[in-house]
């Protein structure tokens, strides 16, 4: 098996090369810098990896994971010294390519699929031109035939009306769209390696499922997949082997069930404690009416939104009602385009639906001005996906959090410092985090700021979307504990948008699962995950990746009392 050949677990070193091997990496090293500011931050890794069969590589953001990723694909970056005793491909020494020849060999024989998509694809440029120019510069196929074979491409990733989207640029496409076009630009050429990095952090589950598919075929097909996760069950679904990285050594691999059932290092063990699991949420207190009830924060009736779409108008919204209470967190899920995002909206008030009301506290909140809704504003909040676009970059995290609490300005900000180291702590960042900037912090970190930064009018409401999907699995367990704490310590009511089944699961009370812009089902957690009375549901649960055969899988948590009618499946109309 492959490891580090040198300081790695036992059992860890690699067996012999083998003759068909594709791939054989022995003691690569990654440094940054020269003389006494050199670094090195890849330590002696060795892998091995055949046509047909899938290593995946786990580990944590800072891993080195995908640094190893690129360095196969010739993009190490600037700055970097790459050192390795063997670095094949097919019999070809990788390190003795320079730019040009790296250039032949990406796309056509090794292609590269990276996680941020709106980052990989030119904003400039459609999306079938993207994956045409990766055909012409391999010469496949003459230029008038290129545009059907794009089109072609994205239908085999799964990309819905793919003419139409051929036509878009990436910005006008949901980010799980972004990435499959991504991947349709990566196998365009038919590369005999392909390395997926985080190929489907972005995607739903139904949408994942066809991915994972499609590259289980590649694999099946011939193609050797060097896949780079975080998910473990995403990684359980496809992998032949695992080999499990953290700061920038391999301590473990070996066959994937093997592995994720009886995994031999403590930070593997710790991966896989971090998968979210259902919780037990408190039973109420019998006979105590307010603890049943609850006190109902926010409500939404009959809301309909319509956007203007190729054919005529798309209903992204189709009489929705749902209802929150305090203290309580419902979970809603969906898939791209089911019109969770549009709803979180519109009970934000960003939105104004075209027919039905939202009221906060049961005072109005849809259709009015944002001066008669300034009363109200801080009662809701958001905590979104990517909190850093959301930070202005030459503030530093007193100053971030601060600005919520009226300041304005550095001077100002300082006055609010009691407040915010408070603020900090409800999340589980120490003062020493207060003076930096948002470039150093972790995904984590900037999620606990960001929610920080949420905490701090004092919202009754905290609507979340999409919060901890582009986290590595142990940080997103460390945010799920953050919103838990907030919730019992501050009886915040969340409102927690996710397409991951694992996560809504663990955090919520209630679930409405959401399909093309209606609410399809909906009740108490564990009735609707152990009991799904709609196909859609079962769909989805179908789709869920289960660990491999052999290793441990979450069992049900206790079934939760909790008050009944949250969220009504939504009319037709």
């Amino acid at each position: 098996m492959d490891a580090d050949a040198r300081g790695g677990a036992p059992g860890t070193r690699p067996d012999p090369d083998p003759a068909d091997a594709l791939l054989t990496v022995r003691d690569l090293r990654i440094a940054f810098g020269r003389g006494r500011d050199r670094t090195e931050v890849v330590h002696g890794v060795d892998l091995t990896l055949r046509a047909g069969e899938c290593l995946a590589v786990v580990g944590e953001s800072g891993s080195g994971k995908t640094l190893t990723g690129r360095t196969l694909a010739g993009l190490t970056g600037p700055g970097a010294t790459v050192t390795a005793r063997r670095l094949d491909f097919d019999g070809r020494d990788l390190t003795t390519l320079d730019e040009r020849a790296w250039r032949r060999v990406r796309g056509a024989e090794i292609g590269l699929v990276l996680q941020d998509a709106l980052v990989s694809l030119d904003p400039l440029r459609r999306v079938g031109a993207e994956i045409e120019e990766a055909l012409a510069n391999h010469g496949i196929g003459i230029r008038r035939d290129r545009p059907e074979r794009a089109v072609e491409l994205l239908r085999e990733v799964a990309v819905p009306e793919p003419e139409w989207r051929a036509r878009q640029f990436p910005h006008q496409l949901s980010g799980g769209q972004r990435q499959r076009a991504l991947i349709a630009s990566a196998i365009a050429a038919g590369p005999r390696l392909l390395i997926a990095d985080e190929p489907t952090t972005a995607l739903d589950m139904t949408v994942q499922a066809q991915i994972l598919d499609l590259l289980a075929a590649r694999r099946d097909a011939g193609t050797a997949l060097l896949l780079i996760s975080h998910d473990l069950a995403v990684v359980a679904r496809l992998a032949d082997r695992i080999a499990v990285m953290h700061e920038g050594r391999l301590v473990e691999t070996g066959p994937a069930a093997r592995v994720l059932a009886a995994p031999s290092h403590p930070y593997t063990r710790r991966l896989l404690d971090a998968v979210p699991v259902p919780r037990a949420a408190p039973t109420p207190p019998a006979g105590d009416p307010e603890a049943e009830t609850g006190a109902v924060v926010l409500r939404a009736e009959g809301l309909v939104k319509r956007y203007e779409g190729p054919g005529g108008p798309v209903e992204a919204l189709g009489g929705v009602s749902c209802e929150l209470r305090a203290g309580e967190t419902l979970g809603v899920l969906g898939e791209s385009g089911s019109g969770k995002s549009t709803l979180a909206q519109v009970v934000l008030g960003l939105l104004e639906p075209d027919e039905g009301t939202v009221t906060l506290f049961d005072k109005p909140w849809s259709h009015l001005g944002e001066r008669s809704r300034a009363p109200l504003r801080g009662r809701i909040q958001l905590v979104q996906q990517d909190p850093l676009s959301s930070f202005d970059p030459r503030w530093d995290v007193e100053r971030i959090v601060a600005e919520a609490l009226g300041a304005g300005g550095r001077r100002d900000a300082r006055r609010h410092r009691d407040r915010v180291v408070e603020l900090l702590g409800l999340v589980g960042l120490a003062p020493a985090f207060l003076g930096r900037r948002p470039s150093q912090l972790s995904g984590g970190q900037r999620q606990r700021v960001a929610i920080a930064r949420a905490l701090a009018p004092e919202p009754a409401v905290l609507v979340c979307d999409e919060p901890v999907s582009a986290l590595d699995v142990s940080v997103q367990a460390q945010v799920l504990d953050v919103f838990d704490q907030v919730r019992e310590r501050l009886g915040v009511a969340l409102l927690f948008i996710s397409h991951d089944l694992g996560v809504v699961r663990h955090i919520s009370d209630q679930v409405a699962v959401m399909r093309a812009g209606r609410v399809v089902e909906t009740g108490p957690v564990e009735q609707v995950f152990t009991r799904p009375a709609h196909p859609w549901t079962r769909q989805l649960l179908d789709a869920l990746p289960r660990p491999a055969d052999g290793a441990p899988a979450p069992g049900p948590a206790p079934s939760p009392t909790v008050p009944a009618g949250a969220c009504v499946p939504g009319r037709t109309s």
